[in-house]
C-alpha cells in the first residue's frame, strides 16, 4: 500500500491485507491495468473455442433466450447511464492504476458501493446468455471474479485515502446488490445529465451492442448457413449501421464541445 495514502488519514495506515484476501487485491490491480483488453480477448475466444447452443435444445426456445439475455445488458446499461446521468465518480485511474480525486457517496452510489462494475457484469452475463454455450459461461465467471476483485481492490485503496468517512460509507450502503430504499427521492434530487451520459458512454455503448450483433450473427450462420442466415444477416447489420451512425454523432458533438457539461 502507498504511504502516502496512510498519511492522507493523518494516521497510520490499516494493517496489510494477507493471504486470500492480498491475492484478490493484487489480482484486481492486474485486472483493472488491463481491464479494457479482457472483454474483447474473452468474447473472442469464447466465439473461436465454443459453438452457442440451442436453449434447452430448442430453437424456437433460443430466440426467447436471446432476448433475455439482451435484455439484461440493457439493465446492465440502464444502471451505468443512471450512475453517470446523476452523481458520477472519476474512477478511471491514472497510469493505469486505482485513483480517486474525492468520495461520492450519493445518486447510486447511495444505492449500492459498486454499480459501475454491477453493471459490466450485467452486460457480460447478457452477452454470454446470447452465445450460451458452456465455456461462455464458465469465462463470465471468470470476469466476474476479476470484478469483484477490482472492487475489493477499490474499496482497500479508498479505505486507506479516505479513512473513516469511507468505513461509514460502507457501513451503510451494500457492495453489490442494490438498496431499492429511497431511490425515488435520490432520483428527484438529481437534475440527469444527458451530455455527461453520452459524452461518456457512447463508446461502451457501441462496443457492447456491436459485441451483441456479432454474436446473434455468428449463432444464425452456425445453425442455417449463410445463405440461409441472410434476412436475419441483413437485419443485423441494419441495425448496426442505426448504431453507428449515433456512434458518429456522438463522437462529432463530442469534438464540437456540444456535450460540455460540468462534470
Amino acid at each position: 500500500m502507498d504511504s502516502s495514502l496512510a498519511s492522507d488519514r493523518g494516521t497510520p495506515g490499516p494493517a496489510a491485507p494477507r493471504g486470500f484476501d492480498a491475492a484478490v487485491i493484487a489480482l484486481g490491480n492486474v485486472c483493472f491495468r488491463y481491464r479494457d483488453y479482457l472483454a474483447p480477448i474473452a468474447f473472442g475466444a469464447v466465439a473461436l473455442l465454443s459453438l452457442p447452443r440451442p436453449f434447452l435444445g430448442t430453437r424456437g426456445l433460443d430466440a426467447w433466450w436471446d432476448a433475455a439475455g439482451i435484455a439484461v445488458a440493457l439493465a446492465g446499461q440502464s444502471l451505468r447511464v443512471l450512475v453517470i446521468g446523476l452523481a458520477y465518480i472519476k474512477r478511471g485511474g491514472k497510469n493505469k492504476r486505482i485513483a480517486a480525486d474525492r468520495l461520492v457517496v450519493d445518486g447510486i452510489f447511495a444505492h449500492v458501493r459498486h454499480p459501475l462494475y454491477v453493471g459490466n457484469f450485467l452486460l457480460l452475463v447478457g452477452l454470454m446468455m446470447v452465445w450460451h454455450s458452456p465455456l461462455g459461461y464458465a469465462v463470465a465467471a471468470g470476469l466476474a471474479l476479476g470484478l469483484f476483485s477490482m472492487a475489493r481492490a477499490e474499496e482497500v485503496f479508498l479505505g486507506a485515502k479516505f479513512g473513516p468517512a469511507y468505513d461509514a460509507y460502507c457501513a451503510g450502503v451494500p457492495p453489490f446488490v442494490p438498496r431499492l430504499r429511497g431511490l425515488a427521492t435520490t432520483l428527484s434530487r438529481f437534475s440527469f445529465d444527458w451530455k455527461r451520459v453520452v459524452r461518456k458512454e457512447y463508446g461502451t455503448t457501441l462496443s457492447w451492442t456491436t459485441t451483441a450483433v456479432a454474436l446473434l450473427a455468428l449463432e444464425r450462420v452456425h445453425w442455417d448457413g449463410i445463405a440461409g442466415a441472410a434476412p436475419a444477416l441483413r437485419a443485423l447489420v441494419s441495425a448496426w449501421l442505426v448504431l453507428a451512425a449515433l456512434w458518429v454523432a456522438a463522437r462529432w458533438m463530442k469534438k464540437t464541445r456540444l456535450l460540455d457539461s460540468p462534470d
